[in-house]
């Protein structure tokens, strides 16, 4: 282990997290609120300015608010109104007309729909400025060690019970481990960002993403607060500029595509490679991967960091369960049985996203299947013994000569307007890119805590931009709003964090039922009464939760459903205490 400046070489915590991202920032912050401590050892002495993901999802404000509500607020606070960055466009230059448009607060149905099913939404904050918050909030936890300027290159160098790697993509703690990650890349990616607050006329609407498609570029323009953009394309090999002195190819580039009299400051450049990934195994004895370090997906979707963030919600309450002697390491086994699956659709839809876009650019001859085809030809091993500028030459005309055929988009020919016509009737099907709640709340898991119910899981048939709440086993339990105490709160806040909760309409009855009983567990059990607020909504919640008047649901601590009955106590009560003790009971700290 590399440390710089020096410090202790051995934390005392049993837990220490590589990585200070999004996934590690809130493991740590997660583990705090089972009461373990973690160190965190970051590389980087600053927070990166230059963003990445920008998409947070409903789901990630959830598990934060679970961390820390003082922290979900104050993530929220950098989301900007949705009502100005509902726009996604598809333009030639900037300064012409859009070839077209999905407008996301469209169809208002589907919104007042979507709110129903958190009390968060999902927002656009860049990266760079969720990291300061999420860094703040482990420097004021006492149980975190938050080590700055730390560079781990060996999980040999780390003194821990357990490491989890949430060092990105380029794990070094997984190619120590010598954990293969398998898949294939799509593309290499230049991007820039800059401030140019006069981009977009005062009192003109400005875009959240907008595709170019023009003679100098084509790639996506994201735009940040404060007139902050972040624009990014393809290339095809390393020798070319984009990629060897990037500063210099972006500042001749930007006028071109911006125009000539825009003002821009360039803040910052980066290049990465985009893959779709997943590492061969995610447990190896005392190692754990996270985040981007077990899977990478391309950023057509927004899943990267949200993953990430589930991927901690999943691990935390099991590493606390461990640690404080109520079940033994083999329930560490289930991460990567339930996550699996759930981050493999996410990367399929992230995929389908990327080549979906080809049927916008089909028309023009411009598509990303044939940006993976020439991507792969320029990085074939018999390739590597051209010298690296002829290489740059080559692929910048091959770049030249594909940009060239956006200009048929141009001008009033018959054959420009038939293109434009059928760019325009091809975007409406790109909605899953932007739109995708039935996976942002509909990811499910199975495996041994899993109580599988017979037949298909109805998430399996629900679409990508819908999503129907459900107490199917495996599922998220659903929002609803319910009477606690006497007064209303969401009911994820009411589940218990360290332990189990059965939410029922009838808590006396099941409160009763399991008292006298004596049943092995490895987590404490809560009764949650299931009362409606205001209480006409009572059959409306009933039929919410999918479990009639009498039956009940066991839910884990990261808020997703492990069991239901429809079933009275009298009934059924057997049958969660055979649940607890057969299913749950292995992983219980005396079942080795």
């Amino acid at each position: 282990m590399s440390i710089e400046p020096t410090q202790p070489a051995e934390p005392a915590e049993p837990i220490v997290i590589v990585g200070g991202g999004a996934t590690g920032c809130t493991l740590a912050l997660l583990l705090a609120r089972h009461g373990i401590p973690s160190t965190v050892l970051e590389r980087r002495t600053d927070p990166l300015l230059h963003p990445a993901a920008h998409v947070v999802n409903a789901r990630s404000f959830e598990i934060w608010h679970h961390a820390s509500p003082k922290l979900a607020q104050e993530i929220a606070a950098l989301a900007p109104p949705i009502e100005t960055v509902n726009i996604i466009r598809w333009n030639c230059r900037l300064a012409d007309e859009p070839l077209g448009e999905i407008d996301l607060l469209e169809d208002s149905e589907q919104l007042a729909l979507v709110r129903t099913h958190s009390p968060f939404l999902i927002s656009h904050i860049g990266q760079h400025l969720l990291m300061p918050v999420l860094w703040k909030a482990l420097e004021r936890e006492p149980l975190v060690d938050f080590r700055r300027g730390t560079t781990v290159r060996h999980i040999k160098d780390v003194t821990a019970r357990f490491v989890i790697a949430a060092d990105g993509a380029n794990s070094a703690i997984r190619e120590s481990a010598g954990i293969r990650m398998r898949g294939r890349a799509l593309a290499n990616m230049g991007s820039v960002f800059f401030n140019a607050p006069d981009l977009h006329p005062e009192g003109t609407a400005t875009p959240l993403l907008t595709w170019i498609y023009e003679p100098n570029l084509c790639g996506v323009l994201i735009s940040h607060a404060g007139g902050d953009y972040v624009l990014m394309t393809a290339y095809l090999h390393p020798e070319q500029q984009i990629a060897r002195d990037s500063r210099t190819y972006w500042e001749r580039t930007l006028p071109k595509v911006l125009g000539p009299d825009v003002p821009v400051e360039v803040r910052s450049t980066g290049t990465w490679t985009m893959t779709s990934h997943t590492a061969d195994t995610f447990r190896q004895g005392r190692l754990l991967l996270a985040g981007d370090a077990a899977h990478r997906f391309p950023h057509t979707g927004g899943f990267g960091l949200n993953s990430g963030v589930q991927d901690a919600h999943n691990l935390a309450w099991k590493i606390a369960a461990v640690l404080d002697g109520s079940a033994n390491d083999t329930l560490l086994d289930t991460y990567e049985t339930e996550r699996r699956p759930v981050v493999e659709r996410f990367a399929e839809q992230s995929v389908a996203n990327h080549f979906r876009l080809d049927e916008v650019t089909k028309p023009l001859g411009i598509t990303n299947r044939s940006l993976r085809a020439a991507t792969e030809a320029v990085s074939h091993p018999l390739l590597s013994r051209v010298p690296g500028r002829l290489m740059a030459r080559a692929a910048d005309l091959v770049t030249r000569l594909q940009l060239r055929r956006t200009r048929a988009l141009r001008g009033d020919s018959s054959r420009a307007r038939r293109l434009r016509t059928d760019i325009a009737s091809s975007i409406p099907a790109q909605l899953e890119h932007f739109a995708s709640t039935g996976l942002e709340f509909g990811y499910a898991y199975d495996g041994p805590l899993i109580c599988r119910e017979p037949g298909p899981q109805p998430l399996d048939g629900e679409g990508v931009v819908s999503y129907r709440p459900t107490t199917w086993p495996g599922a998220r339990l659903p929002h609803a709003m319910v009477l606690h105490e006497g007064s209303p709160h969401p009911v994820h806040d009411l589940l218990a964090h360290n332990g189990l909760t059965l939410v029922t309409p009838d808590p006396r009855a099941w409160t009763h039922a399991l008292r006298g009983r004596r049943f092995a567990t490895i987590l404490p059990l809560q009764v949650l009464g299931l009362v409606a607020t205001p209480p006409g909504d009572q059959r409306n919640l009933l039929d919410l939760y999918e479990v009639g008047e009498r039956g009940a649901v066991l839910v884990r601590p990261d808020g997703h459903v492990a069991w239901r009955t429809t079933e009275a106590c009298r009934d059924a009560a057997d049958e969660l205490i055979s649940l607890l003790e057969n299913k749950w009971g292995p992983f219980g700290a005396a079942q080795r």
